[in-house]
């Protein structure tokens, strides 16, 4: 008897909609698109995890997916160099151009595997899904589930004897890195930016109270590290503004003004404000300038928050001119932020050589406008948050001799900065690397890699 067609009966769902609608692929196909955009299109990894205007998958994710992500994303970053070498010893042959998400697709798969605690099955499965679900990698489904099971098999001897430290660090830095701190020092910072950094507050009133409260430790120069993970918004505090995120290293500038009560400081590049705030907090008359008005006004409601007054201007800085001059200046220039990669895992892949020449010139420019926005008599800070001393020490140097008789340095004392010995130079100068101790205590390891210089108008 021939079996009559049930009309009735509903289509089968296609592989594709199955595969999107397995736990986790969403996050994965996300993390390997916006891998792929930073990698190879240059974008900061901040601006596509913008929940507001960033990639648009990654915003229509739940809450932990979205977290997923950014583990997912930021480990393969951090590892990068390491991931590239593995896929050599691993491929016979280069994966051609033009192949879709075939690489970001293995390399969010090697991170899930290496470096993360997702099982083997859970990475490989997603991947090869997602490969077969990309019109160009399809082709290449095979390979890709080839080369993870063969990971699986032989973790051992496919990752063993790999340089960490080198491969994940791109040529030119290690370049710099090594030859203005030694090569055991450029080990160390590489090592140091392969760990996530933590967390620190600046606060408005007594530290040590914090450090109770918060169940924190005392690191550099009265600010607060958090031992415990949670989400910021939901820390005590944080709703009557009494205190902000701020890195230990990227608070102790400020230090170099001394006592700013009633003084009228320019906070020259302020945005996002942690450094204003500080100013605020010690009672400072500030104005805080910035070339771009959406940050600026995220500064000030940073600044609603903490119950602190403070005047912005959106300026580009080349073309400003105050009505009179400051009693100090803080120029806070922009940089390479190359100091900031434990936290930006994106910067040494999407920054060239030639960022930090344009850099330079841009900050030479700056420091050379300020002299005369300052009072005779009064300070000047210039800081920035780089390791390459081109836009540092060299920097510094160059400026003394453009304006000779006319400023002078004025050195820094560990005491003004906590007592953080090491991070003063034979110069007088401040230089934090990343490797650094801000405390006393095995959590105090780490902090952003900053540089600072203080000057007096003669």
């Amino acid at each position: 008897m021939t079996r009559q067609p049930n009309n009735n009966r509903k289509p089968a769902a296609s592989d594709g909609s199955q595969t999107a609608d397995k736990p986790g692929f969403a996050a994965r196909k996300v993390a390997a698109d916006i891998l792929g955009n930073v990698v190879h299109k240059k974008r900061p990894l901040d601006g596509e995890l913008d929940t507001q205007s960033g990639h648009s998958g990654f915003r229509a994710l739940a809450g932990n997916d979205r977290s997923l992500v950014r583990a997912i994303v930021g480990a393969s970053l951090r590892h990068r160099g390491e991931i590239v070498e593995i896929l050599t010893r691993l491929l016979d042959r280069d994966i051609p151009e033009k192949t879709g998400r075939v690489l970001d697709i293995l390399h969010v798969a090697i991170a899930q595997m290496l470096f993360l605690d997702v099982p083997d099955r859970a990475a490989v499965s997603l991947a090869v899904d997602h490969a077969g679900l990309d019109r160009r990698a399809r082709p290449y489904k095979g390979l890709v589930n080839g080369v993870l099971r063969r990971l699986g098999r032989e973790r051992a001897d496919v990752t063993g004897e790999l340089d960490a430290e080198r491969l994940n660090t791109p040529d030119w830095l290690w370049t710099t890195w090594q030859e203005a701190y030694g090569e055991d020092l450029a080990r160390k910072i590489s090592s140091a930016h392969q760990r996530e950094a933590g967390l620190d507050l600046s606060v408005k009133g007594d530290s040590a109270e914090w450090v109770q409260r918060l169940e924190g430790v005392p690191v550099g120069a009265g600010s607060v590290r958090l031992v415990k993970k949670g989400a910021v918004e939901a820390l005590e505090g944080f709703g009557d503004g009494a205190w902000w995120v701020q890195d230990v290293a990227a608070a102790l500038p400020v230090r170099l003004l001394g006592d700013v009560a009633g003084l009228n400081v320019a906070d020259l590049c302020a945005a996002p404000g942690g450094k204003t705030a500080q100013l605020a907090a010690a009672g400072a008359n500030v104005t805080a300038i910035d070339i771009s008005k959406s940050r600026l006004k995220r500064l000030s409601e940073n600044m609603q928050r903490l119950g602190l007054s403070v005047s912005t201007v959106a300026s580009d800085l080349r073309r400003y001119e105050p009505s009179e001059p400051f009693d100090a200046v803080l120029l806070d220039a922009p940089c390479s932020a190359t100091g900031t990669i434990r936290r930006h895992p994106d910067v040494p892949w999407i920054k060239k050589p030639y960022d930090i020449e344009k850099l330079s010139e841009i900050q030479a420019e700056l420091l050379d406008r300020v002299v005369d926005w300052v009072k005779p008599g009064g300070l000047i800070v210039y800081c920035t948050c780089s390791l390459e001393t081109a836009e540092g020490e060299a920097q510094v140097s160059a400026f003394l001799a453009r304006q000779a008789g006319k400023i002078e340095v004025v050195e820094i004392d560990a005491v003004e900065i906590g007592g953080l010995t090491k991070c003063v130079t034979a110069e007088g100068y401040l230089r934090c690397l990343p490797c650094y101790e801000a405390g006393e205590t095995p959590e105090t390891l780490g902090m952003d890699g900053f540089f600072g210089a203080r000057f007096r108008r003669s």
